[in-house]
């Protein structure tokens, strides 16, 4: 299953790296890029999250906010955030529900081998809570700016 444009996007309660519990309902009256990825500390995963970080500027200009989803701990996460000096929350999603709930989970092929894991996916929200657009199998090269781009056209 994946989401499209124009499809209400689906709720969830997650724990951030502070411990706070976010949720989307919470959040309406705002957009929201939401944004899953596989795993802290990775390459890909880190210069998704910095560039996220170098163009808060553009994010929070639009009243918008940035969450990035993993099935990392909160342990993990906070480390992740703070060696990255990122501003935005990390959630926690280790039963993958928030990830199979917008089509984010599922089958990989890496090495020879398959696996079902995080599939690199944005979702931009907008303030009524209705997917604006949908992005899977992200490349992490350019993404933001199509994002943010995406974001300043609501």
């Amino acid at each position: 299953m994946t989401l499209e444009a124009g499809q209400k996007a689906p709720s969830f309660r997650l724990t951030d790296d502070a411990g706070d519990t976010v949720e989307l309902s919470a959040l309406r009256g705002q957009p929201v890029i939401l944004y899953f990825y596989p795993r802290d500390n990775t390459p890909g995963c880190t210069k998704e999250a910095c560039d996220f970080r170098d163009n808060m500027a553009r994010v929070t200009g639009k009243g918008a906010v940035v969450l990035g989803v993993s099935p990392d701990s909160t342990r993990s996460h906070v480390r992740f955030r703070e060696k990255h000096d990122l501003p935005f929350p990390l959630l926690v999603d280790e039963d993958h529900s928030a990830a199979e709930a917008y089509g984010a989970w599922g089958e990989k092929k890496m090495a020879g081998r398959t696996y079902m894991g995080i599939i690199r996916s944005t979702f931009l929200i907008d303030a009524e809570g209705i997917v604006a657009r949908a992005w899977y199998k992200v490349k992490v090269r350019g993404h933001v700016d199509e994002v943010l781009e995406a974001l300043e056209a609501l």
